[in-house]
């Protein structure tokens, strides 16, 4: 289960090519399953979106109604393998304002065996908000005869099912739980996958299915907290639906995995899915009260402090951390707050938790000092949030009206002979004049290529930098990027100056 957050507007950044003032918040995930009689590979995807953040407008005999446009396009090269453009319509509501709830969208589709970029795209018809988009990494592959397991997806429930629909599944409708974070409310939650041709690995032997939940930092299992089911194979396909109780689940990082063994105890299958649990009211026996007390976050008394110190972890927070601490901030409760930064800082460093909050702590004193902006706190900013993410850059050219020779300028244009394209260099002598922009170059990034650049850009020449585009993993991709700082100057399709400077990195 793969899962992505859009929630700029309230807590979570999610992605970097989010519109920047959109207020739609929702969660993307996707599973990959296998049909074995037909040899077919699919994909499940999940949207699920809080009510609150979309433009209800009034239809017939008075009831209130959102609709979100979603395109869902799925590319493998140049070649589209699946496309769907459709709206979204959430529920009734006799009220405008009764919006206290989340509805979901489930679509499935086949594809073959290969490596796809997804893109997504949603937009609320009912405001003037940008769209939002996000694009990931899609990797499908199943062998037809070979033991197999698809992803495993939490469920929130499974009831029979009356009429077939697209939560059906083997004879059950099933809600799945499209989070990362296990609230207090969640007491119990529902892992399911399929398992594949274990005929051919097993014959008639039977198979152990064991889910368990350990800890994220160490691989320790938790006690009293696990599912376990034995059984032959007896079709080409076996679901697995298990049921874990998480009331005394204290807080903290977690994995959930299932494990297929054999009747040696080999392990046949493995697949296991990070999860974030907020159960204050249990306290875990290994983590005393004491040690809290004692850590740096406890020296915070001052609660708003700690929401802004909380708020500002965003950047290097995974969706559940961002599920987690967008609850958290709604509430008054010091103590939570302060061993929620004490565990953030501790799942990422066992040994020297303060050390690495200290860091990061300079890291904010310094987009606060620099970044800053009326009415946005720097962290909040596109510098601010690129600087916390990624640190320093290696290199920064800060240009406040840039002047590019027009002859520079790359270009793409049509022979007059014989109709062909080619590229060549303007000899029209001129300028191009660019708006206020910085480059920075960082020459490593962790799970990135070396030198990647951000070109951010000063439109209304008021002091407020957006990021325009990156060559990053996951960032803003603005095709004519180049023609939009030279306020459509340029011709399209050239490079100035300044995308030599971009693709130079300096």
């Amino acid at each position: 289960m793969k899962k992505l957050a859009f929630l700029l507007a309230a807590l979570a950044m999610g992605f970097a090519s989010f519109a920047a003032e959109t207020h739609l918040s929702a969660l993307f995930g996707y599973s990959v399953f296998y049909l074995p009689e037909s040899n077919q590979p699919y994909v499940e995807t999940y949207l699920s979106f809080d009510a609150w953040s979309l433009a209800f407008v009034k239809e017939e005999e008075g009831r209130f109604r959102a609709t979100v446009e979603v395109t869902l396009v799925v590319r493998r090269g140049d070649t589209v393998a699946y496309l769907k453009k459709y709206d979204l319509h959430s529920p009734y509501t006799s009220r405008q304002e009764a919006t206290n709830f989340t509805f979901l969208d489930v679509q499935r589709f086949g594809l073959a065996n290969g490596i796809y970029d997804l893109e997504l795209s949603m937009r609320d018809k009912g405001a003037d908000d940008d769209p939002v988009s996000l694009k990931e990494k899609l990797v499908v592959y199943y062998a037809d005869g070979v033991a197999d397991a698809s992803n495993m997806q939490l469920m929130e429930s499974a009831t029979p099912t009356a009429t077939q629909n697209m939560l059906s599944r083997n004879g059950y409708d099933m809600v799945p739980y499209v989070n990362d974070f296990l609230p207090e409310s969640v007491e119990r939650i529902h892992p399911y996958l399929e398992l594949y041709n274990l005929q051919s690995e097993l014959h008639d032997m039977p198979y152990t299915v064991n889910v368990y939940v350990a800890k994220l930092e160490n691989g320790q299992r938790m006690p009293g907290i696990g599912w376990q089911h034995t059984a032959k194979a007896t079709r080409a396909s076996e679901p697995v639906f298990a049921t874990l109780d998480l009331t005394g689940l204290p807080s903290g990082n977690y994995t959930i995995t299932a494990e297929v063994t054999d009747p040696q105890g080999e392990v046949l299958l493995l697949r296991t899915v990070e999860v974030m649990r907020s159960n204050p009211h249990i306290v875990e026996a290994t983590a005393t009260e004491a040690e809290l007390a004692t850590s740096f976050a406890a020296l915070i008394t001052d609660e708003s402090k700690l929401n802004y110190y909380i708020d500002a972890l965003y950047p290097i927070s995974s969706v559940a951390e961002l599920s987690a601490a967008k609850e958290l901030l709604k509430q008054t409760n010091l103590e939570a707050k302060q061993s929620y930064l004490y565990r953030f800082w501790k799942s990422r460093d066992a040994v020297d938790p303060q050390g690495r909050w200290n860091e990061y702590l300079k890291r904010i004193v310094y987009v606060e000092e620099n970044f800053t902006y009326p009415l946005t706190p720097g962290y909040r900013t596109d510098r601010g949030r690129v600087y916390l993410q990624y640190g320093p850059p290696d290199y920064v050219r800060d240009e406040k009206n840039f002047v590019g020779a027009l002859n520079n300028v790359r270009w793409s244009a049509r022979s007059e002979v014989n109709n062909s394209y080619g590229e060549g260099t303007k000899v029209n002598e001129g300028y191009i004049y660019y708006l206020p922009y910085q480059l920075w170059r960082y020459n490593t990034i962790p799970g990135d290529y070396s030198n990647r650049t951000f070109l951010f850009w000063d439109e209304f020449r008021g002091g407020f930098y957006k990021l325009l585009n990156s060559n990053a993993r996951g960032e803003v991709i603005t095709p004519g990027w180049e023609r939009m700082l030279s306020r459509y100057t340029m011709e399209e399709g050239a490079i100035g100056e300044v995308g030599v400077q971009f693709n130079r990195g300096y």
